[in-house]
C-alpha cells in the first residue's frame, strides 16, 4: 500500500510531463538551497533566472505555472526575496493584470467580427508577402495607439479561429462538438495531414509577423508599451514629445522590420515562406459563406454591435479614457448585454485563456522581485553609468537590450530610468550658482507643464549651459533605455509580456509554437532591428543635428 501510494504521488507530480523534466525540476529545487549556502544569493539569483527560462522553454511539455511557481515559492522560502516584495511587484503591475483578466476576455466576445474580417483578407489576398506585411503593419499601427497585449490577443483569436475551422473539417468534426485541436488522430487522409502541417507553418509565420509588429509600433509612442509611459512621465514628455524624441531610432528600425518581413518571406529564410494551401483557402471561403448564410438577422446584429464596440475600444484606448483593464471590462459589459450572453457558463469560457497566464505573470513578478532584492543587474548599471557621451548611449542601448532578453523589459526600464535619474539629479546638484537643490532643478526641468527653456532662463548663463548639456544627454539616455528595452527584447518570450502571452496561449500548442521555434522565427528580426537600432543610437547626435534637433 505504501509503495503504490508513493508511486501515485510521483506519478501525480507534474502530471503527464516527461520523467526527465520532473527529475530536472526536482534537481533545481534540491540544489538551490545548497547553491545559496555555498555561493551566496547573487549566484543563486542568476541560477533561478536560468531555471525559470528553462520552464518557459519547455512550455509545450508542461505549462510553466506549476514548475515555475514551485521555483518562485522556494525563492521566497530560502530568502532570495520576500512575499511582500512579490506583492509590491504585482501591485506595481496591477494595470497589466487587469488588462489580462478583462481585455483578453473582451476580445473573446469579438471573435465573430475578427474572424469575418480576417477571413476576407486571408482568402482574397493571394500574395503571402502582402499578407505578412499587412499583419506586421497592422500589429505595429494598433500597438502604437492601443497596447501590445490587446493586439496580440486579437492575433491569437484570429489564428485560433482559422485553425479551428480547418482542423475540424480535416478531422470530420463539425464546429459545435467537443474537439481536441492538439491531436491529429482523426485526420486520416495523408493529403489532409500534409496540408495541416503546411497550414500550421503558415499560421506560425503570420502570428510571428504580427507579434513582432507589436514591438515595432510599441516603441514609437508614449502609450505603445508600459515602460514608455513610465519613461515619458519621468522625463515630462507628452505624446508628441515622446514620438519626436525616439523617432531617430524608432523610424529606421520600423523600416528595417518591414524590409525584414519581405526578405524572410521572399527567400524563405528561418522557416518563413510557408504558403496557404489552395484547398484550405477554398474551404475557409466556403465555410465563411455558409456561416454568413446561417447567421441570419440576429447574427448580423451581433456583428454590428461588435463593430461599434471595436470603435469604442480604439477611441477609449487612444484617448486614455480609463485604465486598459477597465476599458476591457466595459467591452465585456457592452457585448454580453447587447449580444445576449447572460448565462454564467457563457461568460466563463471567455476567461479560460487569460487567467492561467495571469497567474504565470505573477509568478514571473516573483522572479523580478528576486532580481530587485538581490540587485542582480547593478554591476551592469554601475558600469554603463560610469561611461560618457556616445559610448554611454551605445552601452545603455546594449545593456538594456541584453537584460530585457532575460527579464521583463518593463522592470529593466524601471530600474534603469530611476537609477539614471538619480545619478543625473546628483550631477545637477553639483552645478555652482543654481540657488536650489539638484532635486528641485530636476523636478522643474521634467515638469510637463513648464518648458525647459523657461527654467533655464532663471539660471545664470554658465549654470544654464551646464544644466542644458546634462539634460540633453539625459534625454538621449532615456531614448536609449526605451529603444533598448523594446527592440532587442523580441529575441525571446521573456522580454515582452505580449510574446510570453503568445507562447503560453491556447494557440501555441495547436500550432506547435514552442519557445525555441519562437526564438528562431524572431531571430532575423532580432538581428536586423537590433543592429539598426544600435547604429541609430551610436549616431543619434548626428541624426539630431541633421534634422536640426
Amino acid at each position: 500500500m505504501e509503495t503504490s501510494l508513493t508511486q501515485a504521488f510521483i506519478k501525480n507530480f507534474l502530471g503527464n510531463a516527461p520523467e526527465w523534466y520532473k527529475i530536472v525540476i526536482v534537481l533545481f529545487l534540491v540544489m538551490n538551497p545548497f547553491i545559496l549556502w555555498g555561493f551566496g544569493p547573487f549566484v543563486t539569483g542568476w541560477l533561478l533566472i536560468a531555471e525559470f527560462i528553462f520552464t518557459l522553454a519547455m512550455a509545450l511539455k508542461c505549462y510553466p505555472l506549476p514548475a515555475g511557481g514551485l521555483l518562485a515559492m522556494e525563492a521566497v522560502a530560502i530568502g532570495l526575496t520576500s512575499a511582500e516584495s512579490v506583492y509590491r511587484e504585482a501591485e506595481h503591475n496591477f494595470e497589466v493584470i487587469l488588462l489580462l483578466i478583462f481585455m483578453v476576455a473582451g476580445i473573446y466576445f469579438m471573435k465573430d467580427i475578427l474572424q469575418y474580417t480576417f477571413t476576407r483578407i486571408l482568402v482574397r489576398v493571394k500574395s503571402k508577402i502582402i499578407i505578412s506585411l499587412m499583419f506586421c503593419f497592422a500589429g505595429a499601427f494598433l500597438s502604437a495607439f492601443l497596447d501590445a497585449l490587446t493586439v496580440t490577443a486579437v492575433i491569437i483569436a484570429v489564428a485560433y479561429g482559422f485553425y479551428n475551422v480547418y482542423h475540424r473539417y480535416a478531422s470530420g468534426r463539425d464546429l459545435k462538438c467537443e474537439h481536441d485541436l492538439c491531436s491529429d488522430t482523426y485526420v486520416e487522409r495523408q493529403n489532409d495531414r500534409n496540408d495541416l502541417l503546411q497550414f500550421r507553418s503558415f499560421l506560425r509565420n503570420i502570428v510571428m509577423h504580427g507579434a513582432v509588429g507589436t514591438a515595432l509600433g510599441g516603441v514609437c509612442t508614449l502609450v505603445g508599451e508600459p515602460q514608455n509611459l513610465l519613461i515619458g512621465s519621468e522625463m515630462g514628455w507628452h505624446f508628441a514629445d515622446f514620438f519626436i524624441m525616439v523617432a531617430p531610432i524608432s523610424m529606421p528600425v520600423f523600416v528595417t522590420g518591414m524590409c525584414t518581413c519581405v526578405l524572410v518571406e521572399k527567400f524563405k529564410l528561418f522557416s518563413y515562406g510557408a504558403e496557404l494551401p489552395g484547398n484550405i483557402r477554398s474551404h475557409l471561403l466556403e465555410t465563411a459563406r455558409e456561416m454568413e448564410l446561417a447567421r441570419g438577422v440576429r447574427g448580423w446584429a451581433k456583428i454590428v454591435v461588435q463593430a461599434i464596440t471595436g470603435i469604442w475600444l480604439m477611441v477609449a484606448l487612444g484617448f486614455h479614457l480609463g485604465a486598459v483593464g477597465i476599458i476591457g471590462l466595459s467591452v465585456i459589459v457592452i457585448l454580453t448585454a447587447f449580444n445576449g450572453f447572460i448565462e454564467e457558463h457563457q461568460l466563463g469560457k471567455a476567461f479560460e485563456e487569460a487567467l492561467p497566464f495571469t497567474a504565470l505573470l505573477v509568478v514571473f513578478f516573483a522572479v523580478v522581485a528576486v532580481i530587485h532584492t538581490q540587485h542582480l543587474f547593478m554591476p551592469v548599471i554601475d558600469y554603463v553609468l560610469s561611461l560618457e557621451g556616445q559610448e554611454q548611449l551605445a552601452a545603455y542601448y546594449t545593456a538594456n537590450g541584453v537584460l530585457s532578453m532575460l527579464s521583463d523589459n518593463v522592470f529593466v526600464a524601471t530600474v534603469y530610468v530611476s537609477e539614471t535619474k538619480l545619478a543625473v539629479t546628483q550631477t545637477l546638484g553639483q552645478i555652482p550658482g543654481i540657488a536650489m537643490t539638484g532635486e528641485q532643478l530636476m523636478a522643474a526641468m521634467t515638469d510637463p507643464d513648464v518648458s525647459r527653456a523657461t527654467v533655464l532662463s532663471t539660471l545664470p548663463q554658465v549654470a544654464a549651459d551646464q544644466a542644458s548639456a546634462i539634460m540633453t544627454q539625459f534625454d538621449k539616455l532615456a531614448v536609449a533605455i526605451n529603444t533598448g528595452t523594446n527592440i532587442p527584447s523580441v529575441a525571446t518570450p521573456n522580454g515582452q509580456a505580449a510574446f510570453l502571452f503568445l507562447l503560453t496561449s491556447a494557440v501555441a500548442p495547436v500550432l506547435r509554437l514552442s519557445y525555441g521555434r519562437m526564438v528562431l522565427l524572431a531571430l532575423p528580426y532580432t538581428i536586423t532591428m537590433s543592429i539598426v537600432g544600435f547604429i541609430a543610437t551610436w549616431y543619434m547626435n548626428d541624426i539630431l543635428r541633421f534634422f536640426g534637433g
